[in-house]
This record gives structure tokens, C-alpha cells and sequence, in this order.
């Protein structure tokens, strides 16, 4: 919301943060020799003005993506942080950059929008159309993602029309059910414009746009304060059309979902698609980095390893840090495929060294991990990240055909996928209800358990906590969960509330007798009294207000009505497309 940053990220979107990829989809413009009145002029140029905001606008949401999706859910542990105890303030880093970075869609999607709508040349009315469909697609997530982050918030239609006329920064914010109703218009247009694609090659279509309007709809009927029918019909509805008639499938192995070569699959609708470069910086992904131990790659940039998957993730699994690997029992392969637990081993990183041994890396890093945690579990929870992981260079190349860099992969941040669908749908068909035997409800839910666990029996009715459960398991580590529990404080906040209150979020005592006792001689055992959760530390203290980060000290200073009550605006008689 800043002045400096919106005038930044208005001119980079004229210019397209020129760059080039050997990847066509990623091909960009190069900077010079164009500006706004000659580029946008054929069909090629069209689609490259809107490639970069696939990934460069977003970039600086990557970490505020896990920070709040996930530690302040409870299902990852990051020591002292924040967001595990809710104490998070204005001044905090990583929301600011959130904060900048969402914004920076919205003015990049604005603008490019813009440069397309009034565009000369000979590019065909059905590429201009996709290409505007696409960024007010981007522009409805931004605004998605802000609305559920900040609560009420501005809203900024047209930037460039807002800072010409200076009222940018005096903008008062927005009831957020308003909001809900903005994004709703927009992704409204973007169906209307958007092409209904069976290519799957990551571009977001009419289907994808469906799927996140489906989504918005769950969240929206929540927000008076009572679930609202109508809004959970519609909700119903575009996802029914999704699974139904985009010729969308879930892959069969639920880990290949998030393999580098599978970084534009069926089952994905809406990713972030980034590549290994660091020119310009941005358009990469640099989750490794945060989320793996160090040595995990050959660049000396991963500092991950401290944190993990919380117990309380473990539980809903069914499983423990303290089980005994070689008697662990557990059918759910999204598990393994989610965190590494004492005992596991992956086929699909390292693949150069025969595959990626979890304890030996840890125990045996000079033989095997040339510098890894150095023979001690850095995880106090006894879990490590797998998600958003790619492996080595070797893995990276195999994956994608080109090699990382520092801090700098190509692999793929998926944001929408079918599975959430078929969940949406089951749980949408419930209605105002606890539970449905309707038939398409209950098979949307079994599609997606039964991938995960293939023993699992279609069941006669599905009930609310059915799919609470579910998307937790199916969504974790996706930066989904926190905005779960944010559109159920709309209506039952005392719920949330006492769920979030009632989670391990805590870590273990001594984890790393046991972990490197197992490694040594095969053997697990573990003394209760020193290998142990921490009980001494109290729930973090949850009340209403912790469902709505506060907006970062700095857009307060640029725009001081951000302070002041939210004013109600009839956004379809107040904005057009």
C-alpha cells in the first residue's frame, strides 16, 4: 500500500521486468527498444506482458505464504517465532513484505490490464481477452489473500487512474464482505474473458478461474456472521462445473503433485510458475532455502532445518516423532509425502546418490551429506519439510532440464489444486448442515481420501469434521490452513478458537538420543523422562482478534485511514470492467 512501492511496481509492469527463459511459457520482453505504445501489438507480445505475473509479483509473499499458512495454523514449528505464540506486531519483517508483495499484484494486474484493454496492433481479440482474463484472475487472489490476511481493506480498482488523481494513499478501507463482493465481480469477468482451456500447460483458464470463485464462495458465506445458502450453493456450483467438465484428474501418486516435472499437471489450476534464475531476482522460487537442512543442497543456502512439521500435524496423521520406526503404522501416503520422520528414505531426491536417506544425512553427513546437520536432529519436533523441496542440482536438471542457482529454483508453488475442489464441493452440498449422504458429496470426498489411502471404503455419508480433517491433510504445507480457520471464525469464531488453543504446537525434549541411538544400531528407545513434548509451555492466548494481522506500521504511516472504521461501498455500482 505504499506510494514508493505502487509507482516501483506500476512502471516494472510496463516494462516487464525484461528478462528472457529458455521455458517458453516464462518468455518475457526484453527492456529496451519498446514502450507502452509499441509493445502489446501482436499476439506473442500479449502473452509476454503477462508471463511475469506468474511469479515476480509474488515473490515476496513466499515466506509470509508459510508463516501464516501454516506456523500460525499449527501445522509447522519455527522456534520462536511469532507466528506460533500469535505475537505477531506491525513492525514484523516478513508481514511487510506480504503485505508489499500482494499489493504489487494488484498494481501489476491493474496496470497490465490497462496496457492490454487499450492496445493497437494485430493482436486477435481472443489472445487481448485471455491475457486480461488471466490478470484479473492474479489481481482477485491478491485480493483474495489480502482480505483473509488483513480483514477490511482498501480497495484499488484502477491504480494508475488513483495515483493521477493523488487519492491513492487517502484510500479508506473496505467492509470485507464488500471486498468478497468485489472479488466475486472480478473473477465474474475473468470467466467471461478467459478461454476454457484443456491444455493444462499452467495458464489460467476459465476452469481455474471457476475453481478459485468456488473457493471465495466457501469462504464468503461465512462472513455475516451465519453461513449463507446461497453463497454455499453457488460455491456448489462452480465447482461442480470444474470437476466435471475441465478434463482436470488427480494424479495417481499423490507426491507426484509436486515433482519438478510435473510442475504444469492435470490436477493443479493455479501455481505460481518459477524459474532458476537470478536475473531478474524475483522470479524465482526460494522455498529450499527456508525449508530444508543445511547441506541438502550444493549451494549452502538452505538454514531450514530447526523447524518442521509440528506434533499436532503429526497427530491428525496418526503418527509420532516418538514411534518406533521399524513398527510405525500408517496408510496415509500424503504423511511421508508432507514430512520426513526417523526411518524414511525418498527415491526421488538425490536420485544421483541412490535416493535421500532422512537419519543418514543427519548422522553421516561427512560421508553422505559433505556437510549436512552435522551429526545432530536440528528438527525439535523430529520432522523435516518435504513440500516445495526439490533435491540436489543433479535432481533439479533431471527435473526440469536446467540446473538451480543460489537460492533459485524452477520449481512450482501450487496454490489451487483439484483435490481442494472436490472438497469444496462436499463440503459446499452440505449446506447449513453437519453432515449429507448426498451421493456426489460423498464421492468427491472418497476421490480424494481413497487416492491417499487406497484401503479406504466409499462411506454412506460425510460429515462437517470429515472434511475439516481432510483438507487438512490433503492441503498441508500449502499455505492453506490459517485461512481455514479464519472463514470458520466468520461464523463460529469460538470453534476456532478452542481448536487452535487445544494443539500441540509445542516441541519435544531430546529428540536426538533416540533419532541417533536408531541410526546406530537399529534399536529404538527412548527415556520418557528426558525424551518428552513440552507440556511447560502454555497454549498461545487466541481470541478474536487474532484471526486479522494488523496492517504493517509503515502503510499506516503512508495511509492513515488504514486506521479507521471501514466504510461500506456498492462495489458493482461503484466499479465496472
Amino acid at each position: 500500500m505504499k506510494m514508493k512501492n505502487i509507482k516501483y511496481w506500476a512502471f516494472a509492469a510496463m516494462l516487464g521486468l525484461g528478462a528472457t527463459s529458455c521455458e517458453d511459457f516464462l518468455n518475457r520482453p526484453t527492456e529496451d527498444g519498446y514502450n507502452v505504445d509499441n509493445f502489446y501489438q501482436n499476439d506473442e507480445q500479449c502473452i509476454q506482458g503477462v508471463n511475469y505475473l506468474y511469479n515476480s509479483p509474488w515473490y515476496d509473499f513466499q515466506r509470509g505464504f508459510i508463516k501464516v499458512g501454516e506456523v500460525f495454523s499449527g501445522n509447522y514449528y519455527m522456534g520462536s517465532s511469532p507466528y506460533l505464540d500469535f505475537t505477531v506486531n506491525s513492525t514484523d519483517a516478513d508481514l511487510s513484505s506480504m503485505s508489499s508483495s500482494l499489493w504489487a499484484v494488484v498494481g501489476h494486474a491493474n496496470t497490465v490490464y490497462n496496457n492490454l484493454k487499450n492496445a493497437s496492433g494485430t493482436a486477435s481479440e481472443a489472445v487481448k481477452n485471455q491475457c486480461m482474463g488471466e490478470c484479473l484472475a492474479w489481481k482477485s487472489f491478491a485480493y483474495f489473500f489480502l482480505v483473509r490476511s488483513f480483514g477490511d481493506i482498501p480497495i484499488i480498482h484502477d491504480n494508475s487512474e488513483e495515483l493521477a488523481d493523488g487519492s491513492y494513499n487517502s484510500k479508506y478501507k473496505v467492509q470485507k464482505a464488500d471486498v468478497y463482493e468485489y472479488i466475486v465481480m472480478t473473477l465474474e469477468k475473468a470467466i467471461e474473458l478467459l478461454p476454457a482451456s484443456t491444455s493444462f500447460d499452467g495458464r489460467i483458464d476459465k476452469y481455474a478461474a471457476e475453481a478459485l470463485l468456488a473457493k471465495v464462495y466457501l469462504t464468503k458465506s461465512g462472513v455475516s456472521g451465519t453461513r449463507n445458502a446461497d453463497d454455499l450453493a453457488k460455491a456448489a456450483e462452480y465447482a461442480k462445473d470444474v470437476i466435471d467438465n475441465s478434463g482436470r484428474r488427480l494424479l495417481d501418486n499423490y507426491s507426484d503433485v509436486f515433482r519438478l516435472k510435473n510442475n504444469t499437471n492435470q490436477e493443479c489450476l493455479i501455481s505460481w510458475l518459477w524459474y532458476a534464475t537470478r536475473e531478474p531476482w524475483t522470479a524465482q522460487n526460494t522455498l529450499q532455502s527456508d525449508l530444508a537442512m543445511v547441506g541438502f543442497d550444493e549451494f549452502g543456502d538452505c538454514w531450514g532445518g530447526y523447524g518442521g512439521m509440528s506434533v499436532d500435524l503429526q497427530d491428525a496423521f496418526g503418527v509420532s516423532a516418538l514411534d518406533d520406526p521399524n513398527g510405525r503404522i500408517e496408510n496415509d501416503s500424503r504423511r511421508k509425502a508432507t514430512m520426513m520422520l526417523a526411518g524414511d528414505t525418498y527415491d526421488y531426491f538425490w536420485t544421483d546418490k541412490g535416493g535421500f536417506d532422512y537419519l543418514r544425512f543427519i548422522y553421516d553427513s561427512e560421508d553422505y551429506g559433505k556437510g549436512g546437520p552435522g551429526g545432530t536432529l536440528q528438527s525439535a519436533t523430529g520432522a523435516n519439510s518435504v513440500k516445495h523441496l526439490y533435491g540436489n542440482t543433479n535432481d533439479h536438471v533431471q527435473g526440469s532440464g536446467m540446473s538451480p542457482q543460489y537460492m533459485c529454483s524452477g520449481l512450482a508453488t501450487h496454490l489451487l489444486r483439484l483435490s481442494d475442489l472436490y472438497l469444496i464441493y462436499a463440503e459446499a452440498k452440505m449446506g447449513t448442515a453437519s453432515s449429507t449422504s448426498d451421493a456426489g458429496a460423498i464421492d468427491a470426498f472418497y476421490q480424494v481420501r481413497h487416492r491417499a489411502i487406497p484401503s479406504y471404503q466409499r462411506p454412506t455419508s460425510v460429515t462437517w469434521e470429515d472434511v475439516w480433517k481432510e483438507r487438512r491433510l490433503e492441503l498441508a504445507m500449502e499455505g492453506d490452513r490459517w485461512y481455514d480457520y479464519v472463514r470458520l471464525s466468520y461464523y463460529d469464531a469460538p470453534k476456532a478458537i478452542d481448536e487452535l488453543k487445544a494443539q500441540r504446537r509445542n516441541e519435544y525434549y531430546d529428540l536426538n538420543t533416540p533419532y541417533k541411538g536408531y541410526y546406530e544400531n537399529g534399536t529404538w528407545t527412548y527415556d520418557a523422562q528426558s525424551t518428552r513434548y513440552n507440556t511447560d509451555t502454555a497454549a498461545p492466548n487466541v481470541t478474536l482478534s487474532s484471526f486479522t494481522l494488523p496492517f504493517p506500521s509503515e502503510d499506516a504511516v503512508f495511509n492513515p485511514n488504514l486506521l479507521k472504521e471501514p466504510i461500506h461501498i456498492d462495489v458493482r455500482s461503484e466499479y465496472s470492467y
